[in-house]
């Protein structure tokens, strides 16, 4: 999912992380579960060759029994999964 750029220093330069991946690692279908989420560069484009961003901050989330409650009650619960998490690490989908 896109974001709107942040900038995040990495081996002593800023770089722009404009893309927003999250995984669901653990989901106990009650009360809990648990994201991997990262933030990457945007691809880009060499010679007709797509090449991945790079990576430039990961980590997991948890989100607890009232979060997930309100998860589980979305229209959209992949939408809601990431507003979620954007909102966790302070994130502006695009």
């Amino acid at each position: 999912m896109n974001i709107q750029p942040i900038s995040i220093w990495k081996d002593g330069a800023d770089k722009n992380a404009s893309v927003f991946n999250l995984i669901s690692i653990s989901d106990d279908l009650n009360s809990s579960a648990q994201f991997y989420y990262d933030l990457k560069e945007a691809d880009y484009v060499i010679d007709e060759q797509t090449y991945s961003g790079e990576l430039l901050r990961s980590g997991n989330l948890s989100m607890n029994a009232e979060e997930y409650q309100a998860w589980g009650t979305a229209s959209d619960i992949n939408l809601a999964a990431y507003q979620w998490a954007a909102a966790k690490l302070n994130l502006v989908l695009a």
